[in-house]
């Protein structure tokens, strides 16, 4: 990965006993934390235990061992490192018999919105458990459901003293949501000692081979390591992730693409606003702000192609960054050249305008608007990469919007994903985190079968860098920042657009789109825009803008 605003995700079936040998393979090897002179001194108040002493007790995909079993510790700077990578499928084991993690009950815990008293004393018990377990039978928890120290000045026992049997037979009746909440608010309080042993707990409850939440928890796991170890702006270049070659990633996204309708909700929904807006246009001018392979547009010109009097002229301004660029395997010119052909097939007059850059970069100037032109602005999964006024004062999320709207575009298209973790504090952010990605892992598993290495190469490259992002990195460094519908009206509403409200034809290409895949997604007119939903979940949002 990379700093700043050069991240960009690629795009977003239980399996056991894996062989562990063949982890390696499935690329997770080059997941690694910088050196560990860059850590500073940051402790928990009432306890002596400091990132210096702890930072020997986690360990990265790099470290981890391979081997069965566990080391025998013989001081409390012995590392916590469990021979069972928390990437190793072994660790999928402790949730198998705990029916809250099948598929049908995912969404049973407080986070899904069906919270009540039971479930709150529920979880308290757990971690209460969790931590007689772990720290012995005078610590306490507090009502929020956080561990803490009694007043009395109890420490934790060194991990040496541990009962380590009585903890892993302990793990098969613990919920994972609820053990990676405990572990998020160790983190968020500084509490190294607590979040250590916490980690080691989720080592054995994680597993990138695993139940969907065991693949989701094993990569917020990597997040909370990587938070905890570092600091501020460190954080993101410390998490070294070797980008694959483009060839394979293009695999990634291309499997992602097909099991998934995110990207395909986007494509249909703007098609449709775009191809009633332009009807009669005779010149039109399409401003793409992540036009990646281009694909979304051969649908459109095969349809303009069609209409009555002859096809329009088309303009397409495509931009894009290097993230897209590899994953191309070139530059934009690729995509121009594709373009081209499909247009003169249809005998479409054609021109392609590559803006190279990160769309926080462009300017009025680079878009060569011309007189005439009717235009068209589209933003797919895009503007919530563009650091808003919680980031910095130059706030080009809505710097963006109003250029936009002084094109005066005939529409402007939207689609985002339905989530808030653009202003949210850690703790909030990390539940909501956990919550969406618990329901996009789980409609991947429904996808249909697949080569265990495959999925496991694809939810890495193209959805484990955005959770780890959000997790780990503050400031500039967090580029994943997403927000609801609602705020994205906010702003269009400041910037002088209307909300162009969507037609039944919208509707029904999308209704058309998901009979191909799984049942439980639908789609629900809402506010004037579409709902991409999977069970009860929103999880994207398409509108247009005027």
């Amino acid at each position: 990965m990379q700093t700043s605003q050069k991240h960009r995700s690629a795009g977003i079936h239980g399996f056991y006993h894996q062989p562990v040998l063949e982890i390696d393979t499935y690329g997770l090897s080059h997941i690694q934390i910088l050196d560990k002179n860059m850590y500073s001194d940051a402790g928990s108040q009432g306890t002596s235990v400091s990132f210096e002493t702890c930072l020997g007790q986690f360990f990265t995909l790099e470290s981890s061992s391979a081997t069965a079993g566990f080391v025998v510790y013989d001081s409390p700077a012995a590392s916590i490192s469990s021979n069972r990578s928390p990437f190793s499928s072994q660790g999928s084991l402790s949730c198998i018999s705990d029916p809250r993690h099948s598929p049908e009950n995912l969404y049973g815990s407080p986070l899904s919105g069906s919270s009540s008293a039971d479930d709150s004393n529920i979880l308290r018990q757990k971690l209460r458990e969790l931590e007689i377990s772990l720290l012995g039978p005078e610590s306490d928890i507090t009502d929020s459901g956080s561990f803490c120290f009694v007043s009395g000045g109890y420490q934790a026992e060194p991990y040496s003293s541990w009962d380590w049997n009585q903890m892993m037979e302990m793990i098969p009746r613990l919920d994972l949501k609820h053990v990676l909440l405990a572990c998020a608010d160790a983190v968020s309080n500084a509490d190294i000692q607590r979040a250590a042993g916490l980690m080691h707990v989720l080592d054995q409850m994680v597993s990138v081979s695993g139940e969907p939440l065991q693949r989701l928890g094993a990569y917020m796991l990597e997040g909370l390591r990587a938070r905890l170890e570092l600091s501020g702006s460190k954080i993101y270049r410390a998490l070294k992730c070797e980008a694959p070659i483009s060839s394979d990633l293009m695999t990634y996204m291309g499997i992602l693409y097909q099991i998934c309708p995110y990207w395909k909700f986007a494509y249909a929904s703007a098609n449709v606003v775009i191809r009633e807006a332009v009807e009669y246009e005779p010149r039109i001018h399409i401003i793409d702000f992540q036009i990646a392979q281009g694909s979304q547009w051969i649908l459109l010109m095969q349809m303009l192609a069609c209409r009555p009097g002859g096809p329009p002229a088309i303009h397409i301004t495509g931009v894009d960054d290097s993230q897209s660029a590899h994953a191309r395997g070139g530059g934009l010119d690729i995509v121009g050249q594709r373009l081209s052909k499909v247009a003169e097939s249809c005998n479409v007059p054609f021109e392609f305008h590559d803006v190279a850059m990160d769309g926080c970069e462009v300017q009025l100037e680079h878009l060569r608007v011309q007189p005439g032109e009717a235009v068209v602005v589209n933003f797919p999964y895009v503007l919530h990469h563009m650091p808003d006024e919680s980031v910095n004062t130059w706030n080009h999320r809505d710097r963006l919007i109003r250029m936009v709207k002084s094109l005066s575009p005939r529409i402007v298209t939207l689609v985002e994903q339905e989530s808030n973790t653009n202003t949210k504090p850690f703790f909030p952010r990390f539940i909501e985190t956990l919550d969406y990605y618990a329901a996009m892992f789980e409609s991947i598993a429904a996808g249909g079968s697949m080569d265990v290495r495959q999925r496991i190469n694809a939810e890495q490259q193209c959805v484990a860098r955005d959770i780890v992002n959000m997790i780990a990195c503050e400031e500039a460094e967090r580029v994943e920042r997403h927000e609801l519908l609602a705020k994205w009206r906010s702003r269009f509403t400041m910037a002088g657009f209307n909300q162009y409200p969507l037609g039944s034809s919208v509707t029904t290409a999308v209704k058309d789109l998901l009979k191909e895949y799984h049942r439980d997604y639908s789609v629900q007119e809402r506010d004037w825009a579409l709902y991409l939903r999977w069970r009860d979940r929103d999880m994207a949002t398409s509108s247009a803008w005027r």
